[in-house]
């Protein structure tokens, strides 16, 4: 193996103390070289070239022992800037951070079911709501779809549930209209690097997500990276064929099949309806069925048959990808709280080998958000540290 050149070994140190740096706050000069493992004089010459570069920055002074004081430094927060962005029909929520992960500015656009304007205005829109301090270098965009890396364009959404981007030069054409690379990301692999990165699914490799609620999505997590699949499409549990749920060639694939007919915000609401229990929504009928589960035996029955329904489609994913760790999340499973989650993991575990444990998700506020901001922070970072 040949010897790393000096630029390289000066590289490798920056980004350690850098690293050190995001991880533990303000730092001495001493404490670097003790983090770093570097002598003295090379922690003093690494710390003038990361302040030359402008990312680092003199944070004051420490007092140490009689007649001794040692200059604190820290990451230069302002020297650059990550966004999200989170697109539902309804809205485009952004939010900006700087490149120590404080979030610095958010904004919420309403958008009409048929907006007016162009995708990239209406982008721009949300971004500028947010009211950065300097132009982001990296923009994460949280959708309910995938990109197909085959192809470039958006798959899993239709032009009515997405109006303007079906292109063919999709992340271009958003980079251009943004004035910043683009990543395109599925709204329910952000959730799962959100509790990965902070939430339930805090130190696992292998995991998998479901998000219930007027849809179903999961996200699969291998080898501690999110599994895409060979389309983008892996995590597409809706369509998956399921026990008890017409198929796609009954419905046509459009319609309502597999899990999604079987598990759905509709046909919960129904399941619940006929157990008595009444919602104005699937939501306020799950909410309810879980508040009376301990006195009415209708209820929890109900209850009972809506965990059933979820346990078959996590009995094929965990036969298949034999998961440590299932975390559930979405409008269903928050309603339902803790009674739901005991539910699906006692009938889980009746039809599996292996027994994964199942986990409520942690995350608070917008995990979508969470996700895509920590992605773009990790691209940007990626661009900026030596």
């Amino acid at each position: 193996m040949k010897p790393g050149t000096p630029s390289l070994l000066r590289a490798i140190n920056d980004r350690a103390a850098l690293e050190a740096l995001l991880e533990r706050g303000p730092l001495t000069r001493p404490e670097i070289g003790t983090l770093t493992g570097l002598s003295k004089p090379t922690a003093s010459q690494l710390l003038v070239r990361l302040q030359e570069a402008g990312l680092v920055v003199l944070d004051g002074i420490r007092e140490g022992l009689p007649g001794r004081t040692a200059e604190v430094y820290r990451i230069n927060p302002a020297a650059a800037y990550a966004a999200a962005l989170d697109v539902t029909p309804d809205r485009i929520e952004a939010r900006v951070a700087d490149l120590t992960g404080t979030v610095v500015g958010e904004y919420t656009l309403p958008t009409p079911r048929r907006p007016a304007g162009e995708l990239v205005e209406r982008l721009k829109a949300a971004l500028d709501g947010a009211a950065a301090p300097a132009p982001p270098r990296h923009v994460v965009i949280g959708v309910q779809a995938a990109i197909d890396p085959t192809t470039g364009k958006l798959g899993y959404a239709t032009a009515k549930d997405m109006p303007g981007w079906q292109m063919p030069d999709l992340l271009p054409t958003l980079s251009a209209g943004l004035g910043a690379p683009v990543s395109v990301e599925n709204n329910v692999n952000l959730v799962a690097l959100a509790e990965q990165a902070g939430g339930a699914a805090m130190g696992h490799d292998d995991f998998v997500l479901l998000w219930a609620d007027e849809g179903l999505g999961a996200a699969v997590v291998l080898g501690g990276r999110i599994h895409r699949g060979f389309t983008g499409g892996a995590g597409e549990v809706g369509y998956m064929p399921t026990p008890g749920a017409p198929t796609a060639r009954e419905t046509g694939r459009t319609d309502d099949h597999g899990y999604q007919a079987l598990t759905g915000g509709r046909a919960i609401h129904k399941v619940l309806r006929s157990y008595g229990v009444r919602g104005a929504d699937f939501r306020q009928a799950i909410a309810a069925a879980a508040k009376s589960a301990r006195r009415s035996e209708e209820a929890r029955a109900g209850l009972r048959d809506v965990a059933a329904r979820l346990a078959v489609g996590l009995a094929a994913i965990t036969s298949v990808l034999d998961p440590a760790l299932i975390v559930l999340t979405g409008g269903a499973v928050q309603a339902g709280g803790e009674t739901l989650r005991e539910l699906v993991e006692h009938e889980l575990h009746a039809l599996t080998i292996p027994q994964p444990q199942v986990r409520m998700s942690a995350v608070e506020g917008n995990p979508v958000l969470a996700g895509a901001l920590g992605l773009a922070l990790d691209a940007t970072r990626e661009e900026v540290f030596p």
